[in-house]
């Protein structure tokens, strides 16, 4: 049997087993199962992704069994492996394994331990679905796999309503998305016929100019079918206006935010983008606004990421921002430079949300920063680890001498934008770079209120609830600490900052389980960026065969390369500038001046307010679709259904028969006469009706 398959379906197999045997085979067995499957998984992962480095594998497609046979189209089930391929199944299974490892420590206390660990391998398996799939249909099977899964893993807590809410929410706003993801996938075979990847992508360049009749309107076929790919991308990888879904998505336990939202689910979108980067680049207008979109998405969600106070939103916001780079990466044709930084991050922001956990582990499920601090000394481990991860995401590193992951796959996206020359990827440039400024402040701030200072957390209600019951409670024990945080005092820095008040309560490190993961992810945070930046945004090194890493798998635009390569050292040096700057202000207002986040708060309370809110998004479309649909939807219940369907349907029916009952009723006196009179009368009746 081919490797492919069993790194497929053995998560898939674990699902089953620890999903159907559930407590009748204990929480230790099933998390056996499904952490034991994934890990062979990753192993298998990690030597065909060396193999495509070295040039000792080649591209394939593994046949799984036939699918589907209608008409003029056919398509089987099959498994296409290629660099692209390569790097998304490494991802993909080495951080889900790390997360297994790690949810064995952090839910170790909770009762549904099987049905997480299933939800968690079937998660994995819809993904792997989806970046092998060799046909638009099978990678729609996994890109709707995805989303049941993520739904399941942030509703995981169902009694908990704000948990449900969320689950829905990311459900619903997932669908827009894939409607247009939908119509794409129509329209493709529409026009090309077929649903094979590699025939479409051999096939698209002829398409280029053609022209297709839409809402009565002539417009480029090549545009509208990427432009409806794109949104079903904007949907799953949470872009600017289908994003509002992403940091709800955080009442899910933090191993599944780790999982979905920093390495796996949230980069369907680039992935699928990059897999098709061919047929975009037939499709200039679809690339302009693929770019727009993603530089005004890291921007915008940058400026979201300095306000909040739950650390995980923080990150949550982050991942978001972090996600536009890699769209305004490919919008401007750097595809490789957009894998390369997808790469990246799933180490540092997998790194970053284990390590939250890590932290809210140890403050007893508390989440809001405000009610931290001091942390280093009592949590060393977790301390260095976020250390590492920090220093990754803001992009540390000295030029031509070494820097951390980020510091390689960021740097190279400002510098494929600034190559690409062109208006918009100017624009994608300097939002790039504004939101580098706003990356370091926000994570350095994260840092600054977890692990220095005094100690803050006397008035956190988790930390006294601990304290005077004497419990160690899970997520869902208490409603999260942001949803009331407007009303917890000034904003950034409570007005107990100056007390050293433990309440009695010693935060204490997490289980090796916990600790293991993060050691492993730091490693990758540290020198991923260092190893693999040749091979990424090059498409070769001295370990790679002189047909190049990328192959076939992605469109490689070798002259923007060079030209990346030839950018000024002001452009060079443009990200570094902007992360020293906004680890100067995070300084300024965190350390040595901490009473800065207030008076800027109580001098610019509507900007504060406007960006806290999240640019008043979520109130946005309650106005405009939450609330219309509901009062639509009371209109149709109780005019159309209650008034109109139930009174002359069912209920009218049943009134008819309910005074029928009683006239009948009537003449039923047990008289003779009168059962002669009725049938007097039906005989002259019945014989009107034959006369006349």
């Amino acid at each position: 049997m081919q490797s492919i398959t069993i790194i497929v379906f053995l998560p898939l197999l674990a699902a089953i087993v620890a999903g159907l045997g559930n407590r009748m085979i204990g929480n230790v067995a099933a998390k056996t199962v499904t952490t034991g499957a994934l890990f062979v998984s990753a192993a298998l992962s990690w030597p065909i992704f060396l193999g495509f480095l070295d040039g000792s594998e080649a591209e394939r497609v593994v046949p799984v069994l036939k699918w589907v046979q209608s008409g003029d189209m056919s398509f089987d089930w099959a498994l296409r492996v290629d660099a692209l391929t390569a790097v998304m199944l490494v991802v993909i299974n080495s951080v889900s394994a790390l997360v297994h490892l790690y949810s064995w420590g952090y839910m170790e206390e909770d009762d549904s331990q099987p049905r997480f660990f299933a939800y968690l391998s079937l998660f994995t398996f819809a993904m792997l679905m989806l970046v092998t799939a060799d046909n638009l249909v099978q990678m729609f099977f996994g890109w709707e796999g995805v989303g049941l899964a993520s739904y399941l893993l942030i509703g995981f807590y169902f009694r908990k309503p704000s948990a449900g809410a969320a689950a829905i929410k990311a459900f619903v706003v997932n669908r827009v998305g894939d409607l247009g993801f939908m119509l794409g996938i129509f329209g493709t075979f529409l026009v090309f016929n077929t649903t094979s990847i590699p025939e479409i992508l051999d096939a698209a360049p002829a398409m280029s100019g053609s022209t297709i009749g839409f809402l009565g309107f002539r417009f480029y076929t090549m545009d509208i079918l990427c432009i409806l790919l794109f949104i079903g991308a904007m949907g799953k990888s949470a872009q600017l206006g289908l994003h509002t879904w992403l940091p709800d998505a955080m009442e899910g336990p933090t191993p599944v935010s780790a999982l979905i939202h920093a390495a796996t689910m949230v980069t369907a979108g680039v992935f699928m983008l990059c897999r098709l980067s061919p047929m975009f680049e037939t499709a200039p207008t679809a690339l302009a606004i693929v770019t727009v979109v993603g530089a005004a998405t890291c921007f915008f969600a940058a400026t979201i990421g300095t306000t909040q106070c739950d650390i995980k939103r923080v990150i949550a916001y982050s991942t978001c921002s972090q996600l536009g780079y890699m769209f305004f990466a490919a919008g401007v044709g750097a595809y490789g430079v957009a894998m390369f930084h997808l790469f990246t991050h799933a180490f540092f922001k997998a790194l970053l949300f284990l390590g939250a956990g890590s932290v809210i582990h140890a403050m007893h499920h508390e989440q809001d920063m405000r009610y931290y601090g001091g942390l280093r000394k009592a949590i060393p481990v977790t301390f260095w680890a976020m250390m590492a991860g920090t220093l990754a995401i803001t992009g540390v590193g000295v030029l031509y001498v070494f820097g951390f992951a980020g510091f390689y796959s960021k740097d190279a996206i400002l510098e494929a934008a600034w190559a690409r020359g062109t208006g918009t990827a100017h624009f994608a440039f300097w939002a790039g770079a504004i939101a580098a400024l706003l990356t370091s402040f926000y994570s350095w701030r994260l840092m600054f209120l977890t692990f220095w200072g005094k100690p803050r957390w006397a008035e956190s209600e988790h930390i006294q609830h601990a304290v005077h019951h004497g419990e160690h409670t899970s997520d869902h024990a208490h409603p999260a600490p942001h949803e009331n945080a407007a009303q917890k005092g000034p904003h950034d820095v409570p007005a107990t900052e100056e007390q050293d008040g433990t309440a009695g309560y010693h935060p204490h490190e997490s289980p090796l389980s916990m600790l293991v993961p993060l050691g492993v992810l730091t490693i990758g945070a540290v020198f991923a960026g260092y190893v693999f930046k040749y091979p990424f945004i090059d498409g070769s090194s001295e370990m790679v065969d002189p047909n190049g890493f990328w192959g076939n798998s992605i469109y490689f635009n070798e002259n923007l390369i060079h030209a990346l390569h030839a950018v000024p050292l002001w452009v060079k040096l443009t990200a570094t500038a902007a992360m020293l700057i906004g680890l100067g202000g995070a300084i300024l207002a965190y350390v040595l001046k901490p009473g800065i986040p207030a008076a800027f708060v109580a001098r610019f309370s509507a900007l504060h307010d406007f960006v806290y809110r999240k640019w008043y998004f979520d109130e946005l479309y309650d106005a405009i679709f939450v609330k219309p649909a509901f009062w639509f939807g009371r209109q149709f219940w109780k005019i159309g259904d209650i008034g109109g369907i139930d009174r002359f349907g069912p209920n009218g029916i049943a009134w008819a028969v309910q005074r029928g009952s009683i006239a009948t009723k009537s003449i039923q006196s047990g008289y003779l006469y009168t059962y002669a009179l009725v049938m007097l009368l039906g005989l002259v009746a019945a014989m009107t009706y034959v006369l006349l």
